[in-house]
């Protein structure tokens, strides 16, 4: 268990351990998933280099002490001192390992994988002088190749996959690098996987980790805000955002009174969004609209309960919610989907501003993205979205952001020769509706390496929209564009045990193949059984 715990400890090393607010620099006007992600990046980045320096700092001060220590004692017995002996420059991985290491005495002397890259100044002669020092720290050499090297003043490059204790690994790192005939010695890798991947939710429970605001009680800290000088409003704001910072996995719900203000501000909306959908939503939506209604769940009345509209989605695609405190991270929002799991507000916007929010509440999750969530296909959309995102570095969660923004959000497809809403931002806000669907803004064909590199707005309608030939055709052009995403591993997630699985070695993947042969000769069968004539 040790391990385990120190193993997990490495990967949330430098993930978000904060909300973030205007007070640290989030700006309040910018809310949006794909801004999000941006100063994500910025702050992650930033809170990565002061691990490292402080590390590195640390090192250091340990580093000076032990050479002290060496000369003195090389200078008593008559020994020339050498210089450049010290090694402060940690990587990244290093600091990784070494924080594994420092855990306890049985993560210290746990064996592990590691890959190590030493370039030879002096030939493949010098590579003996690396074996035998895998040897003296009691490593075992697994893997072994080398390659002609592309560095000045480099002969080779040697990759060496070795077994050893993480205290004896840092021990060999620094020994190696003392070697003049080294040119450099690099740490890549611990347990298989890059020690730069992200820390990732791997079960539904850990979502509980991933509640991170970049905005936290917004009509408190923005005096743009509608609610700014309703005190009324702040303070109910307040009292529904703690009950969703006190949910936790497993737990129902919690149910929401909402006043008769709340339920007039959704009966606006809701007529509104019910009177343009029939000739401008993509008929997938409204085939849920109905059935929403037929349910008794969508009644202009009042608002939906998330537990009622949580229950619905699982009986129909299979996802499900949980109450969110603002606008998460877009880490932590993308991760959510890869478990079918959705995290939706519950606080309704002011009503002065009954159609527009400055920022997500439930009249948007509701009527914008719960009925294509019950749609099968448009929900496998968006959980591979979500699966993309873990382990993803901080660079490509922008673009997957930036395909969410345009696809999820304000989204477009073709039906029938004609142009249709299928994004929450549109069918919850009949202003940029009409606007989309104009001949105002460029209808651009979707494709996700454009799609993710492009500039989107977030204060007005946006100029460019893309268009989808479907679901199908979003989704398969999506998963090729997936397919050139640096991460090093694979994921799927397992639906019977809400396990993320990391398919990282050959037994994941032959018990994954054989699950594959049985679910394939179900459908072998059915397709025989439907081609018997019927007696």
């Amino acid at each position: 268990m040790m391990a385990v715990a120190a193993a997990q400890k490495n990967r949330e090393m430098f993930a978000i351990k904060k909300s973030y607010s205007i007070e640290n620099g989030y700006p309040s006007r910018r809310r949006s998933l794909v801004d999000d992600a941006r100063f994500e990046t910025i702050v992650v980045k930033q809170t990565k280099q002061t691990v490292l320096d402080e590390a590195r700092a640390k090192a250091n001060d340990s580093t000076l002490e032990c050479s002290v220590l060496q000369a003195q004692e090389q200078h008593q017995q008559g020994k020339p001192t050498r210089a450049g002996q010290d090694d402060a420059g940690l990587t990244e991985e290093e600091v990784v390992l070494q924080n594994a290491a420092s855990e306890s005495p049985e993560a210290e002397k746990e064996v592990v994988r590691a890959a190590v890259v030493v370039r030879l100044r002096d030939g493949m002669g010098s590579l003996g002088r690396i074996l035998k020092a895998v040897e003296a720290y009691h490593g075992t050499v697994v893997h072994l190749e080398s390659r002609q090297s592309r560095s000045d003043g480099v002969q080779f490059d040697v990759l060496i996959k070795i077994d050893m204790a993480r205290a004896n690994l840092l021990q060999l790192i620094r020994s190696l690098r003392q070697t003049q005939s080294f040119g450099s010695v690099s740490l890549l890798s611990e347990n298989n996987v890059n020690v730069k991947a992200p820390w990732f939710p791997k079960h539904a429970s850990e979502l509980d980790n991933c509640n991170h605001l970049m905005t936290k009680y917004e009509p408190d800290l923005d005096m743009n805000h509608p609610g700014f000088a309703d005190q009324v409003y702040r303070a109910r704001r307040k009292e529904i955002a703690e009950i969703a910072f006190a949910y936790r996995y497993g737990d129902p719900i919690p149910h929401i009174d909402y006043t008769e203000t709340e339920n007039q501000t959704w009966a606006a909306v809701f007529n509104r969004v019910k009177e343009l959908m029939v000739k401008h939503a993509c008929s997938e939506y409204i085939a849920v609209f109905q059935k929403l209604e037929d349910e008794k769940i969508f009644v202009k009345e009042r608002l939906p309960q998330l537990q009622e509209m949580s229950d619905f989605l699982r009986r129909n695609t299979g996802f499900t919610l949980r109450p969110a405190a603002g606008l998460l991270t877009a880490r932590d929002f993308l991760a959510s989907l890869a478990f079918r799991i959705f995290q939706s507000t519950q606080y309704v916007r002011h009503i002065n501003s009954p159609y527009h929010t400055p920022e997500p509440d439930c009249i948007h999750e509701l009527l914008g993205h719960m009925p294509l969530l019950a749609d099968p296909s448009f929900a496998q959309f968006s959980q591979e979205i979500g699966l993309a995102s873990l382990g993803a570095s901080d660079e490509e969660i922008e673009k997957l952001s930036t395909v969410y923004w345009f696809t999820v959000e304000f989204g477009l497809c073709k039906e029938k020769n004609e142009v249709k809403a299928y994004g929450a931002g549109l069918l919850s806000a009949y202003g940029e509706l009409l606007h989309a669907i104009s001949d105002k803004p460029e209808h651009r064909p979707f494709d996700p390496a454009s799609t993710a590199v492009q500039p989107y707005q977030d204060q007005e309608y946006q100029p460019i929209y893309y268009v989808a030939e479907s679901f199908e055709d979003a989704k398969e052009k999506f998963r090729r564009w997936v397919s050139t995403m640096s991460r090093p591993f694979e994921v799927r997630f397992n639906p019977h045990t809400e396990r993320v699985e990391v398919l990282d070695s050959v037994d994941k993947l032959e018990t994954l193949v054989s699950q594959l042969n049985t679910e394939m000769l179900h459908l072998t069968n059915a397709i025989a059984k439907l081609r018997q004539p019927f007696c």
